[in-house]
């Protein structure tokens, strides 16, 4: 597929060559690409210079300075990585204005093989959340997509840490070109690099604490439930929840759990495989525990497998991790409090998180599978972001979506209500 009037304007983007080679793919369709950068990382992932826009005003300009890119460049496609920066908010508004092409990239909502391209939104702003359930389950109604397992992994996580310390490491050493560059993030650019450096050389070591505090839980064979924490600078937990740290989702689940909990039952906190410690997780974790009398009955496990943990749960309790996704594929209890693509009725409990703890509700696990295969054929792309062979294998794909006028989701819709009605039998048989 080719077009030669696609004109589109990458902003930030994933750590890596991702979006240089993407850009290639897509000029080699005969597309237009650009690309804005706000800092030296941005810059020294971009080789063709012709076509990188830096952003050096300060970031009270850049919805201007945007606006005033889109219109001389006739842009018609904006392309972002997560929907939290600042940049990225700035853009997503102008893309609704202007009525542009907005594509959007995160993590895959199935990770690890996959990484997530939707058109106009993202997690609790995916278009997926304005269908409704019954609409997706009658869509996949008799289609013969790839039900693929859920994994226990995270997936190219030295990768990921090793392009992210490239990253910030170009930001910390030449970035006098960007005067007025402050990162979105908390502990600033040195403290970025170092947090990724200490992630790199602390892996080993950390994946054989995190086996044998899993082995040891295990061996107990008492009843837990797990809590999936992610990171406090998580896009998703930060734009679709009320929270913003995790500290105080870490306090709403301990006291919940007193109150709700039976009292032979443990509560297990499983850190995001990225966790940095930004906030001293272990520390808050006693601290909530000695007030609610609680000292033997929680534990916390960094990183290391979570399939294990969640075959053996009693149910888990998450804010909108992608990790959720692997419980629901267990047919385990999930309580979500926040908004996320899978955080549907019928799928997360709807029980008060006390209740819960003392009586959780399986999902539906049918209507589940069935949503799992509509992301599968419609926003989840085989493939990654940072290593040569994902990004091989996910850039044919993407090209093609990306150029096409309608996306995967609407047309998967359209299709099935446009096709003649099926007898309710085969309807049945079918889901």
């Amino acid at each position: 597929m080719t077009d030669s009037t696609r004109r589109f304007l990458f902003l930030q983007g994933p750590h890596g060559p991702f979006y240089d080679e993407l850009a290639g793919s897509l000029r080699r369709a005969g597309a237009t690409c650009w690309r804005i950068g706000v800092n030296r990382g941005d810059q020294a992932e971009w080789s063709d210079r012709a076509s990188y826009i830096a952003l050096a005003a300060p970031a009270r300009d850049w919805e201007a300075a945007l606006a005033g890119h889109v219109a001389a460049l006739g842009i018609t496609d904006l392309v972002i990585y997560g929907e939290g920066r600042p940049l990225h908010r700035i853009g997503q508004r102008l893309a609704r204005a202007q009525g542009l092409n907005l594509h959007c990239f995160e993590e895959g909502y199935l990770r690890p093989w996959w990484l997530t391209y939707e058109r106009g939104g993202l997690n609790g702003r995916s278009p997926l959340k304005s269908i409704g359930l019954d609409r997706i389950r009658r869509a996949v109604a008799g289609r013969d997509t790839e039900l693929a397992g859920a994994p226990d992994g995270w997936g190219q996580a030295l990768a990921h840490a090793w392009h992210g310390m490239r990253y910030h490491g170009w930001i910390l050493a030449l970035n006098r070109g960007y005067p007025h560059y402050r990162t979105h993030r908390d502990p600033g650019v040195a403290r970025e690099v170092w947090l990724n450096a200490r992630f790199l050389l602390g892996q080993p070591l950390r994946m054989l604490a995190s086996r044998l505090r899993i082995r040891r839980l295990l061996r107990r064979a008492t009843p837990y439930h797990l809590v999936l924490l992610q990171l406090g600078h998580d896009s998703a937990m930060l734009s679709n929840s009320r929270y913003r740290s995790v500290s105080a989702f870490m306090r709403d689940c301990m006291e919940a759990f007193a109150r709700g909990a039976p009292h032979d039952h443990l509560l297990v906190f499983k850190t995001h495989p990225f966790e940095d410690m930004r906030e001293p997780l272990p520390r808050i974790m006693r601290q909530l525990a000695a007030r609610h009398g609680l000292q033997e009955r929680v534990m916390m496990i960094h990183g290391g497998k979570l399939g294990r943990l969640l075959d053996h749960a009693q149910s888990a309790v998450t804010i909108n991790s992608t990790a959720g996704q692997q419980a629901l594929w267990r047919g385990l209890p999930l309580a979500a409090l926040g908004d996320g693509v899978y955080v549907l009725p019928g799928l997360v409990s709807d029980q008060p998180l006390d209740a819960f703890f003392a009586a959780p509700k399986p999902p539906d696990l049918d209507a589940y599978r069935d949503f799992r295969r509509f992301l599968l054929a419609t926003s989840q792309i085989r493939g990654g972001f940072y290593t040569a062979r994902g990004r091989a294998a996910a850039l044919p794909v993407l090209v093609e979506r990306m150029l096409e006028q309608t996306d995967a989701c609407t047309r998967l819709l359209d299709e099935a209500e446009s096709a003649p009605a099926m007898e309710p039998d085969n309807v049945n048989r079918a889901a």
